[in-house]
């Protein structure tokens, strides 16, 4: 068997983590087995779907390495098919029409409330026949629903999970105007996408038994089912904006790499031993759906940070640059000349070992793209003492030389000689100078620093500051 996945988000709004985490585990799960992975948009509620949410959708899956394998199947476009299988349905005595006037549907849900019952149909047009149908009322299609014994899912993650028929209702499989409910279009749209395995958050268990009675009545065989925990926050409660429940794209804007945001999902419930890096190879080597823990996971803003800030560090130089490049010219106000991009791209590694995310790797590089003396907080100018400016006035008459090779060995050797005369520890001509040639008291290697800025670059810096 050819294992078949799906991601299937309603497109009401962002892709959000805990839908991130889904495609994710059901592309790692057909990768995994050598299969397929598909993206179907459900996009029946006309109201609330917009082409802007399916959008941020594509592009979130885009950004995280999550692209489905052929084409993206739109729920809406398949509405004929969904009332097709509804009408066989009801020839094969599977389904009715029901007749239910809202006021009627109400007493019902009355009436179960009073009797502490669940709120559901009562079967009222069950065993009617049509021709008591009342005059001028369009009726709506419901599926014949299992009454007695039990239905069982042996689900891949929850374990074995049974609920007697009787409290199954008869749902509804079209409305009053002939378009599909959602919870019938998945069943069709699942069968014939030949879906293997429905990967899902456990909030739609309880759909599950509703929905086989679908696969039942149509005799088609159901997929295996894995219902994932959802993902709280930290403290324990329902994941929120406060906790993180924001949409893909925000932690793209917040610094976030993809490849960390995938590991880190990847262990929201999973896991491999004790390994917390597991690189994308790994994930796909060693992840199965049979791991996925039952409890609900915590999400935690610092882990996640830490993560990135491991992947940072082990990115590529050059896959960072056009990350960075266009925070800078907007911190700057000004695209990047050629020595600008060169200083940047030679002080990366520098910078990225102190940086966690993307937004601060920008940041901590915009005094390299600076031509002329950089601007200073009050807690780096206050280290410029009249002392201070002596200090460096003695550096740059040392450095002030066309024959000093401009190398951080040479460069560091002729500071310490400075230090040396002056009687000084090195440190009371490092911190100035650093401040001098970045605006900021934290910064890489001084030394670093000066070669990387570049003789012309780093003296009119110092100049300006002594």
């Amino acid at each position: 068997m050819t294992v078949v996945t799906r991601f299937a988000p309603s497109p009401t709004g962002f892709l959000h983590i805990g839908g991130a985490r889904t495609a994710l585990f059901n592309w790692l799960f057909s990768r995994h087995h050598g299969g397929t992975y598909l993206l179907r948009i459900e996009d029946t509620d006309r109201q609330r779907s917009t082409k802007e949410a399916i959008d941020a959708i594509i592009e979130g899956l885009s950004w995280l390495g999550l692209q489905p394998d052929g084409d993206i199947v739109f729920q809406f476009s398949r509405a004929k098919r969904h009332a097709e299988v509804a009408h066989e349905l009801l020839a094969a005595g599977k389904a009715y029409h029901c007749y239910a006037s809202p006021a009627e549907l109400e007493t019902m849900r009355e009436e179960a409330r009073k009797a502490g019952k669940p709120i559901r149909y009562n079967g009222l047009w069950r065993d009617r026949d049509p021709k008591d149908a009342p005059p001028g009322v369009r009726p709506v299609v419901r599926i014949k629903a299992a009454q007695t014994g039990s239905t069982t899912v042996r689900d891949l993650v929850q374990g074995e999970v049974t609920v007697a028929n009787d409290q199954l209702d008869d749902m509804v499989l079209l409305r009053a105007d002939g378009t599909p409910t959602y919870m019938h279009a998945v069943v069709v749209d699942d069968h014939d996408m030949g879906i293997t395995h429905v990967i899902r958050g456990d909030d739609h268990l309880n759909n599950t038994f509703r929905q086989l009675q679908v696969y039942d009545g149509m005799g088609w065989k159901a997929p295996a089912f894995a219902h994932i925990p959802l993902i709280h926050g930290a403290d324990g409660a329902k994941l929120s904006k406060r906790h993180g429940a924001l949409g893909v794209d925000a932690y793209r804007d917040m610094g976030y790499l993809p490849s960390a945001l995938r590991n880190y999902l990847l262990r929201l419930g999973w896991g491999h031993g004790d390994d917390e890096i597991i690189p994308t190879d790994k994930a796909i080597e060693w992840f199965d759906i049979g791991d996925v823990g039952r409890a609900a996971s915590r999400f935690d803003f610092a882990k996640l940070t830490n993560l990135n800030a491991h992947y940072l560090r082990e990115t590529p130089d050059g896959e960072l640059l056009p990350l960075v490049r266009p925070l800078i010219e907007a911190a700057l106000g000004a695209a990047l000349s050629a020595p600008a991009l060169e200083r940047i791209a030679r002080g990366m590694n520098g910078v990225k070992q102190r940086t966690r995310t993307v937004t601060e790797l920008a940041a901590g590089l915009v005094f390299y793209a600076r031509a002329g003396a950089p601007p200073m907080d009050d807690k780096a100018a206050a280290l410029l003492t009249p002392e201070a400016r002596g200090l460096l006035a003695r550096v740059v008459a040392a450095l002030d030389s066309p024959s000093i090779d401009w190398v951080e060995s040479t460069l560091e050797a002729a500071v310490k000689g400075v230090a040396e005369t002056a009687a000084v520890k090195l440190g009371q001509i490092a911190q100035p100078l650093r401040v001098a040639l970045t605006g900021s008291t934290v910064s890489p290697g001084i030394f670093e620093v000066l070669a990387i800025l570049g003789r012309d670059e780093a003296m009119t810096r110092l100049r300006a500051a002594a």
